[in-house]
């Protein structure tokens, strides 16, 4: 089923690609592209603040397209591998690793030739989950099928534009599904992403 999913999210991407060949402007970062970054994510929510969550990095890479809806708008689906999760500040140094594929379609606003910002929903479909652990010097991980299998979200964030098809951003993902399923615990996925990206 992920596999399958997976696949869709590539073939749409192709297709929209043929049609942005014709409406794409000439002097944008458009097209078809590869962007890849580090990801710095934590658990947020009401009883997330109750714990001492910190920040763990991860990393995501994947792919996109942009159609130009117009001179200075785009719409950019994507599909990207993101490592996420948290790390507690306890005696273990317990941590949760959350592998997803990330969904995300966004709505770029070109406020010059180089700068825009962006924003838009995501769907993110997990592909595995475990937590880790170091406990007197030895490090332990096992699997858990606690957490929910699709997180959607929100996505917002500022890019710009480099010469030769370069593009650097910066973004914010704004988890609304709880992290755990069968439980009641306002705890989200929540995190920036740093990326660099190349377009085709």
């Amino acid at each position: 089923m992920k596999k399958s999913i997976l696949l869709l999210a590539v073939i749409a991407l192709f297709s929209l690609e043929i049609q942005a060949q014709s409406v794409q402007r000439s002097d944008a970062a458009g097209g078809f592209g590869v962007r890849g970054g580090v990801n710095f994510f934590n658990f947020g929510g009401d009883d997330a603040s109750n714990n001492d969550y910190t920040n763990r990095a991860g990393f995501h890479a994947g792919v996109y397209t942009n159609l130009f809806l117009g001179s200075r708008i785009a719409l950019e689906p994507g599909a990207y591998y993101s490592v996420k999760g948290t790390q507690n500040d306890d005696f273990a140094n317990t941590r949760a690793v959350l592998n997803y594929i990330d969904v995300p379609l966004l709505l770029r606003l070109y406020v010059t030739d180089g700068l825009n910002i962006f924003g838009g929903p995501q769907a993110s479909f997990l592909m595995s989950s475990k937590f880790e652990g170091d406990f007197f010097g030895s490090s332990f991980s096992y699997d858990t099928d606690a957490i929910t299998k699709t997180d959607l979200g929100f996505v917002v964030g500022l890019g710009y534009n480099l010469p030769k098809g370069i593009n650097l951003q910066g973004s914010y993902d704004f988890g609304t599904s709880p992290v755990f399923k069968d439980s009641d615990a306002k705890i989200y996925n929540r995190g920036f992403k740093v990326s660099l990206g190349y377009s085709f």
